[in-house]
């Protein structure tokens, strides 16, 4: 079965079919870093590791770009307030690069923590701004853009006469005007209550501004994606991708800006959203102050959840509902993620132990155990739906359970079709998805455990069990001290 994606613009699933096969570019709209990131901020980075995770699986050459937005971002999420990196570096009386560079750089250690590989490239908006001039150029010299005052805007009725603006998002332009009021703040100077800001003329106290042919001033939100993507996957990308809440008006400017530049496309075959994440029912988002950060689940307690839960776990957590489906966020359903995930890295110690018995080839236990293999490529093939692939690991882990455990049915399946099914499930579960075991013993803990065995077997004059302890510890570069106060122990210094 071939690879089956979802595409937002045309709505139905469709075969993934690279613009130029076997290069495959993959965009992901990143965070932008004012602050820490939220559990919400993952789902959209995890949901595109296992997809480029995938592709690479199907022998595909991944370009995989994931920006970071550090300029442009109003607080409307539109074209009014003030820049969000600005007013944080405000805030903390520091400069907005320092604010970016730091929630940056956590948001990186989060998603590596969580196993996303890091992106091919990674670039910042605020370093592309002869970019993203240059876009804004080509649609001025193309008719679909104005400058006011040092601020250059988009022509949405303009780009109507021939393209359609919501064709993403199936909005009409009817239901885009009831839903916007022409009278808001900095909105006067637009021909159209529609229009959106290209490049915005900066005021005095402005603190990120750049020189351009319009004036001093900073590029708009949507803009940074379109540049990006052009400059590193070309002016027809394969994968775009993000959450539900980008679709409009983000990426929906963005189809317009790429349409209406000297690229004339939409910017990307197929366009991919991820759902929400929800708490009790309610969207995740920082207005509404329910969202959980990142380091504190780790860690936790914190909000709605009465512990802390590993990377690992939240990934799993994340992956086993259909990216296109909203995920609640609780502590049953986190608990029973974790049970999962455990149950996967058990299989994975499983297969250590599952040696074949049988010589032959094509024996009675056969068929069932390929189908079980060939069951958990079904699910991602059709739409990435590692839900489903999830469901046929377990399906295929209660066979290796009963091959274990029934040394009758091991022998009805010969080494090579129990080779190929261990071989799959290694590399689904850790390749694929990206799950990988993460210690939960205390190493202090377990260190102090064994040196009471260790003071047992002394009082005991169990010397060969002392002498074993001993010999153990050095193994692992700890030295056993005993001293008057009592038994100690040390690095080993040779």
């Amino acid at each position: 079965m071939p690879l089956n994606l979802y595409n937002t613009l045309t709505r139905k699933k469709q075969e993934f079919q690279p613009v130029h096969p076997p290069q495959v570019g993959v965009y992901l709209c990143g965070p932008t870093v004012y602050s820490e990131a939220h559990l919400g901020n993952a789902r959209g980075p995890v949901v595109f590791d296992v997809l480029t995770r995938y592709l690479r699986h199907l022998n595909y050459q991944v370009r995989y770009v994931r920006n970071v937005t550090d300029v442009g971002h109003l607080e409307s999420d539109a074209d009014t307030g003030e820049d969000k990196m600005a007013k944080a570096a405000r805030a903390a009386r520091i400069e907005p690069m320092q604010v970016a560079q730091h929630f940056a750089n956590r948001y990186r250690q989060h998603m590596l923590a969580l196993g996303c590989l890091p992106p091919d490239i990674e670039p910042l908006a605020s370093g592309h701004i002869i970019e993203q001039i240059q876009v804004v150029e080509e649609i001025i010299a193309n008719g679909l853009a104005y400058e006011v005052n040092g601020s250059v805007y988009f022509d949405v009725p303009k780009y109507n006469e021939n393209q359609r603006y919501g064709k993403l998002s199936n909005r009409s332009i009817e239901d885009q005007l009831a839903g916007t009021r022409a009278n808001l703040e900095g909105q006067s100077e637009k021909r159209s209550p529609l229009d959106f800001a290209l490049w915005k003329n900066a005021s005095p106290e402005h603190i990120m501004r750049w020189p351009s042919p319009w004036g001093e001033g900073f590029p708009g939100w949507h803009l940074e994606c379109s540049a990006m993507s052009r400059k590193y996957l070309g002016d027809l990308s394969d994968i775009h991708g993000g959450g539900l809440d980008l679709m409009f008006p983000h990426h929906e400017c963005e189809i317009a800006q790429s349409q209406g530049s000297h690229s004339h496309t939409d910017e990307a075959r197929f366009w991919m959203h991820n759902n929400m994440i929800t708490v009790n029912g309610t969207k995740m988002s920082k207005s509404l102050g329910n969202f959980v950060l990142l380091g504190d689940m780790f860690k936790g307690p914190t909000g709605p959840l009465a512990s802390g839960y590993s990377p690992m776990v939240v990934r799993f957590f994340l992956l086993q509902a259909h990216y296109r489906s909203p995920v609640d966020v609780s502590d049953d359903a986190l608990q029973a993620a974790r049970k999962g995930y455990r149950k996967l890295m058990n299989g994975l110690r499983l297969l250590e132990k599952l040696v074949p018995t049988a010589d032959g080839a094509d024996l009675s236990g056969d068929a069932d155990l390929r189908k079980l293999t060939a069951d958990i490529f079904i699910g991602l093939d059709d739409d990435l739906n590692t839900a489903r692939s999830i469901a046929s690991l377990f399906n295929l882990l209660r066979k290796f359970n009963t091959l274990a455990t029934t040394p009758a049915a091991l022998a009805e399946v010969s080494a090579a079709a129990l080779t190929e099914a261990a071989a799959t499930y290694r590399a689904v579960v850790t390749d694929i998805l990206g799950l990988v075991d993460e210690p939960r013993a205390n190493a202090e803990q377990l260190l102090e455990l064994t040196l009471s065995f260790y003071s047992e077997a002394k009082a005991e004059k169990a010397y060969d069990k002392v002498d074993l302890i001993r010999a153990a510890l050095k193994g692992q570069g700890i030295v056993i001290k005993d001293t008057k106060a009592g038994v100690e122990w040390a690095y080993s210094e040779e």
